[in-house]
């Protein structure tokens, strides 16, 4: 096969931390394919799962809104940083932001034929933005939570505004209880949302594919120990299990305390409060999640070592 890039390996060390070599190896056995790559790694133990976010790449701004007991988060890119701090690309995202809070639906194609309230459709703003900033600009995606009784709680994280930044999250609590109670919990909620980064609500909501995928390499792994059929899929059902624990956001660890399940720490809120309290939805929107940036140059120590071999 050609000779893999220096921009695959420089890629594949970024996503999974293993060392260059094990890189370039791994990208040799799986003919340059990078997602397999990354799997091989790690049923050798050299590399961690990777979330996402690791992936972040793409520049602009998410922004969110809150309205009573409704919330909305968007993701709107731009291709360069500069034009996420100019001041038009910022009126444009917080205005539709609260257009889509308004919306009724977290399709993005209609979002982009809603009125913009400067005039014209929210399209037609964003062609004339790019032509006028001379960047592409793309409304990429949305999502609405709400409850019928109890709070929408935001929260950003390295926020440019208070209502747009880099990771926006949303937490949607039912409850009777007041928004002096409701409130402080959602916010501590929603910083642990930024910072561990869950995938699913709860473990029956984690995507199928992932678990497949995890599956695969949880069995590979067991299988490479030797033992009996019947120990191995135990093995394999107890890495799943853990799996879905780390990844679901009710069964996580709470980050304030480290040991805590979020979902004992809202229901314990309830007792205190007198009033039983739901987590019943999250946003958590970081910018450019799941993107892959265009890599520009590659340090030239990764250069000689692929020379080298």
């Amino acid at each position: 096969m050609a000779a893999v890039s220096a921009k695959l390996v420089k890629e594949l060390r970024e996503r999974t931390g293993a060392g260059m070599m094990d890189c370039k190896k791994a990208l040799n056995e799986t003919n340059g394919d990078v997602e397999a790559a990354v799997d091989l790694l790690r049923t050798k133990g050299l590399a961690a799962a990777q979330k996402k976010s690791s992936r972040t790449a793409a520049e602009g701004l998410v922004g969110i809104a809150v309205e009573g007991t409704k919330g909305v988060a968007v993701e709107v890119n731009s291709e360069t940083d500069f034009v996420a701090k100019n001041e038009q690309f910022q009126d444009f995202v917080g205005n539709v932001t609260n257009v889509a809070l308004n919306l009724g639906s977290d399709d993005v194609e209609a979002l982009s034929a809603a009125d913009y309230p400067a005039g014209g459709t929210v399209a037609e703003t964003l062609t004339n933005n790019i032509a006028t900033i001379g960047e592409n600009q793309a409304v990429r995606r949305m999502k609405t939570v709400s409850v019928s009784s109890g709070s929408i709680v935001p929260y950003m994280h390295n926020a440019v505004t208070p209502a747009m930044g880099k990771i926006g999250v949303l937490v949607a609590l039912e409850s009777t209880a007041g928004a002096d109670v409701l409130e402080p919990l959602g916010k501590q909620i929603a910083m642990h949302i930024a910072a561990a980064f869950p995938q699913a609500l709860n473990a029956d909501g984690l995507d199928q594919e992932m678990l497949a995928r995890e599956r695969a390499i949880a069995t590979e792994k067991a299988a490479e120990s030797g033992k009996p059929e019947n120990i191995v899929e135990k093995m394999v059902d107890g890495a799943m299990a853990k799996f879905a624990k780390e990844n679901a956001l009710l069964s996580q660890i709470f980050v304030m305390d480290n040991k805590t399940p979020i979902a004992q720490v809202v229901e314990q809120a309830g007792k205190d409060a007198g009033a039983e309290i739901t987590l019943t939805d999250y946003v958590r929107f970081q910018l450019g999640e799941g993107i892959e940036k265009k890599e520009e140059d590659f340090a030239a120590e990764v250069a000689a070592t692929l020379g080298g071999s």
